[in-house]
């Protein structure tokens, strides 16, 4: 069964960013000029998003890497943690006394217009999933916020039979609009603040950016601090 409800211990929400998360200083890290001026804070370290990734395949391993994998890149946002999450996933079966074959494939959903949910999902490319029968799928997210939209997927999913999915998200959002779906593997649990960088995007904006910054705040040029994922 794909996700949970909210019961597990810290440690299964990933790290936790509280609320008043200050993030860190931007003259501690190098980033592009031509962003000078739009930002405020480096929210999360690219060597943390790399070392907490590189867990999270230990994780993922050891729990289901007696299986062949499907990897199901959830695009376009999630193409950069995907990326990211399959080299270590290879590096730790190439050292292992067992070869897990894992293939990746990509699915495309809209669920968010400008900054807000349009309130149901679109999935592009949805005749493709008849290739996850009797699959074990493992389904690379960028963000769950409410859960709506990974459970749409899921029941998507669920027609074709799979043998086994799982879900890995980078980012879960701490919202009053949860349904209290939490994927199998999280990285990170932030704020309810809508996020761009590290492929996440704005009306296809910001993907370039290697970090996570708050649109909203950006948007009105206001004080309030960025929240941004940096990868220098």
């Amino acid at each position: 069964m794909a996700g949970s409800s909210e019961k597990a211990p810290d440690s299964g929400r990933g790290v936790v960013l509280l609320d008043n998360w200050p993030g860190y200083d931007l003259d501690l890290f190098t980033y592009p000029q031509h962003y000078y001026g739009d930002l405020e804070c480096v929210f999360i370290p690219h060597g943390i998003i790399v070392d907490r990734i590189e867990r999270l395949a230990k994780d993922i391993m050891k729990d289901i890497g007696c299986h062949d994998i499907l990897v199901l890149c959830v695009l376009k946002g999630g193409y950069k943690f995907c990326a990211d999450l399959v080299e270590h996933l290879k590096n730790i079966s190439r050292n292992s006394d067992r070869f897990v074959s894992m293939k990746v494939d990509f699915i495309r959903l809209k669920s968010y217009k400008n900054d807000r949910s349009m309130g149901e999902l679109q999935i592009i490319g949805d005749e493709d999933l008849s290739t996850l029968t009797g699959k074990n799928v493992l389904i690379v997210e960028d963000v769950v916020g409410t859960g709506r939209t990974m459970k749409a997927l899921l029941s998507s999913i669920e027609k074709y039979k799979p043998n086994m999915v799982k879900i890995a998200s980078l980012l879960v959002k701490r919202t009053a609009r949860s349904d209290s779906f939490r994927p199998d593997y999280a990285g990170f649990e932030i704020p309810d603040v809508f996020v761009v960088g590290y492929a996440l995007d704005y009306n296809e904006y910001f993907r370039d950016l290697n970090i996570l910054q708050n649109v909203q705040s950006l948007l009105r040029s206001a004080c309030n601090p960025l929240t941004m994922l940096y990868s220098a």
